[in-house]
């Protein structure tokens, strides 16, 4: 008789196992596939068991509606936001150095499973607010030089300047960024629940 029920311990196996490979998962899409599977080998359970409205509650709830909910999180918290000027105050002899720029940094932030989302400025004043109030995770303008920095020869010069306020990007940045197109410098944003000027 142990025979005819072997393929429930095989089943039932199959739940540690799933929820180790759901642990170890470094990339956040892989994990919502394994917790779908999690799901379905857990409803399968409570159903070779004898509890079908438990194993139906766990196919709507446990799987569909938290694969979707967590789906639509992970979505939405793998961003950064770089704020940037508008078109109009990119010179057409720099477009394609900043074309390249966003394209090593997609490049970048796609091998952490992160998208990048331009949002555009209309001047310099305003992008410097959205930094410091958190609206965006890092900044991308032209950089201005000083006059007595003219010994330096054109390709010295970067054209941008990139300014983050999170530790993490400005780690990666530095670490991954081999642009000669942009500075990069990292700053303190104050808490929301300080008053700069």
């Amino acid at each position: 008789m142990n025979d005819s029920y072997i393929y429930i311990y095989v089943i039932t196996a199959l739940l540690p196992l799933s929820a180790l490979m759901l642990v170890l998962q470094t990339n956040p899409y892989h994990a919502l596939v394994v917790q779908g599977i999690l799901g379905a080998v857990a409803a399968l359970v409570f159903a070779v068991l004898g509890a079908a409205d438990v194993a139906l509650t766990q196919a709507l709830m446990g799987t569909l509606l938290a694969i979707t909910l967590y789906a639509i999180a992970v979505r939405s918290s793998l961003v950064m936001r770089l704020g940037v000027l508008e078109d109009g105050a990119i010179e057409t002899d720099d477009e394609s150095h900043f074309g390249q720029l966003m394209d090593d940094l997609r490049t970048i932030f796609s091998k952490h499973y992160m998208r990048l989302e331009v949002v555009p400025y209309t001047n310099t004043q305003a992008l410097h607010r959205a930094l410091m109030e958190k609206e965006v995770h890092a900044t991308c303008a032209r950089g201005e030089y000083d006059n007595q920095d003219s010994v330096a020869t054109e390709d010295e010069k970067q054209p941008y300047h990139t300014t983050t306020r999170v530790q993490r990007l400005y780690d990666i940045m530095r670490t991954e960024l081999s642009s000669p197109a942009t500075s990069l410098t990292f700053v303190n944003a104050p808490d929301s629940g300080e008053k700069h000027k």
